[in-house]
């Protein structure tokens, strides 16, 4: 008797391939084991438990973050002049040896005037520590967002629009006019 030779290799006995089917649907159709899912559920509330701690501890660590920045903001507010006012103190202690000075017996008029005068100079270039810059704006044009016009004389031997005289200087801090300087101008 003479065999016969499956005309294509790769076509499987069809007992065969029911027996795999039947093999996978069985495989698939197994619901895992209690304990697996038990454990799986113990996984899965860890897992919970530990990201609801580091929510707590994140909103925690926000809230101290807002309460030291708050603080910080306060004494900023408080001691923002901290600096200034140490400044300030020298022109106090130089004013306050003027007085002294001027009490004195055997003061003089030109004495009491050069302490003055070491006074404004003191106290202008404490200003200039801290951004506060004088406005003289003798002989320059007239400008109106830096001067304030007292009167205007006419002078026809002046330029026309000039300062001639300031009365009381202006200021300015980092560059914004904090007070004008009253002038006399030329008509």
């Amino acid at each position: 008797m003479t065999k016969k030779k499956p005309e294509n290799k790769n076509q499987k006995n069809p007992s065969t391939e029911k027996e795999d089917i039947e093999a996978a649907v069985k495989a698939a159709s197994q619901t895992p084991k209690d304990d697996d899912l038990q454990e799986q559920l113990a996984q899965a509330q860890q897992s919970a438990k530990d990201n609801w701690d580091k929510l707590l501890r994140s909103q925690a660590e926000m809230e101290n973050l807002k309460r030291r920045n708050a603080k910080d903001v306060e004494n900023a507010y408080k001691f923002a002049l901290d600096a200034f006012v140490k400044a300030l103190l020298e022109v106090k202690d130089s004013l306050s040896m003027g007085i002294k000075t001027a009490q004195e017996e055997k003061a003089t008029v030109k004495h009491i005037v050069e302490g003055l005068e070491m006074t404004d100079k003191v106290f202008l270039s404490t200003l200039e520590k801290f951004g506060v810059e004088m406005i003289n704006p003798k002989g320059e044009a007239f400008n109106p967002e830096l001067h304030e016009a007292v009167t205007m004389i006419p002078m026809p031997d002046k330029n026309s629009n000039s300062v001639l005289e300031v009365v009381q200087f202006g200021f300015t801090l980092n560059g914004r006019l904090v007070r004008p300087a009253m002038v006399v101008v030329v008509q």
